[in-house]
């Protein structure tokens, strides 16, 4: 096999000393995704490769989540360890022990969820019902009894902000920023025991009582936090994608929230497994701090090139969208520049491995068309061609499509009978596309068309090669055969890496100048 062209004298070059390629990569599988890849993974150090902001759409969304977790947190076992005693006049001083509580049901009737400006959201509950029950122990004097008691609140309402952040290495961290619930309306009975003397006192606890569920639902919704926090620690922050590649996605500092939304900045650089590194060239596009406009239904929408600055009536409720997302093109970049340094964009292609209707085989009959010494020289053998990229792609984002621009070498071998593998001639081939993502369904895909093609001779141990002749061929064998196969596996998308039972809604893709701007709604089905 063939490794990488290097300056040789081709015309006494011998055939034992030809090099040889010892890679067919797994990252060659993202190739046709090259242009695609902003869409879903992002790439920067200083600058953020991907910008998000979730409009107040999305916090209906949050909302249900949020009481799902609120619900899930206290509707439980809790350990109360509450002690107390009261003075009853006549009977005497009346201590009392509640161990644990066990919440049954919680309603909650009326909850909105806002942004809280520089902090993170903010949960108002309004009209709440809370069921309970627990077991309790009590001394009168030299009577003991114990015996279990219903509780019954139903006008809660609780206030609860989440703080949200970053804790300096990429992950996202919450705290409570801030919590108090308030509930006058509670109504108990007892059980068991002397129950009904209880039921007579019942008035006289109820204000002890009261205040101590109020402060008990804070302190466990508290917890409930701190364990989401303690489990954020453990998230990954980047992921391998193959033997090649690997994507960092960590934040790149505290979200930042007003009373309209909340940024995101992601760090997201794909690259090299093992070897950290940033590309040495084309510093990221700095995305602006505002929000973009509000995005109509209908598409194809004409956006202004740079984000406009947000205003009070820019985003319309009836038209936002929960997430939109501002991804540079940077991604693309950092991904063609991770392949190309680990000699991943490297192909060997056979005689066997054309279609049967390509315009020329790979032969020394059919390639001697080309160059005619060929022929003489070797007969009809079989022959192998080694692609690999002499230079790392270059990428760009235009409101029109994506460009790219490719740059290949081309070395073409005969095949003996004994295997050898004899050099005759090397190109260079270099190719314009474009290309076009969508999102179905959550998987990301697209369509690429070639624009452009250009092959040059560099060496040739066979004499001249008709290049142009060549390009002619090549180009109509690509437009009939290689494109159509391309966007066939395009079409077909590879899954977006979202998490389990995240689905994207009526996701819209918009290219801009330098950046691509995504426009998303989301579901959540558990």
């Amino acid at each position: 096999m063939v490794g990488p062209a290097v300056p040789v004298m081709w015309d006494t070059l011998p055939a034992s000393h030809a090099f040889r390629y010892q890679h067919r990569p797994r990252g060659v599988a993202w190739l046709c995704l090259l242009l695609l890849l902003p869409v879903c993974v992002p790439a920067t150090v200083t600058n953020p490769g991907i910008k998000a902001w979730l409009t107040r759409s999305s916090l209906e969304f949050g909302r249900r989540f949020g009481l799902e977790l609120f619900q899930s947190t206290l509707q439980k076992e809790h350990e109360l360890n509450l002690t107390g005693s009261y003075n009853i006049p006549l009977l005497g001083n009346l201590t009392y022990a509640v161990p644990r509580i066990h919440i049954h049901e919680l309603q909650m009737n009326d909850s909105t969820l806002d942004f809280a400006e520089d902090v993170g959201v903010r949960l108002m509950v309004q009209r709440a019902q809370i069921q309970l029950s627990a077991d309790w122990a009590a001394q009168l004097g030299a009577i003991q009894d114990s015996g279990s008691v219903e509780l019954r609140m139903q006008d809660l309402a609780v206030a609860a902000v989440l703080g949200v952040s970053e804790d300096g290495g990429g992950r996202p961290t919450v705290w409570s920023a801030g919590c108090d619930t308030h509930g006058t309306d509670l109504h108990m009975e007892f059980h068991r025991g002397y129950s009904w003397i209880y039921n007579l006192l019942a008035p006289l606890l109820q204000r002890t009582l009261r205040q101590q569920l109020n402060k008990q639902l804070c302190l466990e919704l508290q917890r409930g936090i701190d364990k989401l926090d303690a489990a954020l620690k453990h998230i990954k922050v980047s992921t391998q994608l193959d033997a090649f590649a690997a994507i960092d996605y960590s934040l790149l500092g505290p979200p930042a929230f007003t009373a309209e939304h909340g940024d995101i900045a992601l760090k997201g650089e794909i690259f090299r497994v093992g070897m950290y590194q940033q590309r040495r060239s084309a510093l990221p596009v700095a995305l602006p701090m505002a929000l973009p406009m509000a995005l109509p239904m209908s598409l194809p929408v004409a956006l202004p090139t740079a984000l406009p600055t947000l205003t009070p009536k820019a985003l319309p409720m009836a038209q936002e969208p929960m997430l939109l997302m501002a991804v540079t093109e940077f991604v693309a970049n950092s991904a063609t520049f991770t392949y190309f340094t680990a000699g991943a964009l490297r192909r060997n292609i056979s005689s066997d491995m054309l279609p049967q209707r390509f315009p020329f085989q790979l032969r020394t009959k059919s390639m001697g068309v080309f160059s005619p010494q060929l022929q003489e020289r070797y007969g009809d053998q079989p022959m192998e061609l080694h692609l690999w990229a002499r230079r790392q792609p270059l990428l760009s984002c235009h409101p029109d499509a994506l460009h790219g621009t490719l740059f290949s070498s081309a070395e073409a071998f005969v095949v003996l009978p004994n295997t050898t593998r004899v050099p005759v001639f090397l190109l260079n081939i270099d190719a314009n596309v474009t290309g076009k993502p969508t999102i179905t369904r959550n998987r990301l895909g697209g369509t690429v068309r070639l624009t452009g093609l250009s092959v040059t001779q560099v060496a040739s141990n066979v004499g001249p090669v008709e290049v142009k002749r060549l390009e002619t061929l090549l180009k109509f064998g690509l437009w009939l055969f290689g494109v159509p196969r391309a966007n066939k596996w395009l079409q077909a998308g590879i899954p977006l890496p979202l998490p389990h039972g995240l689905s994207l809604l009526r996701p819209r893709v918009l290219l801009q100048e330098d950046f691509i701007l995504i426009a998303t709604d989301l579901q959540y089905e558990p």
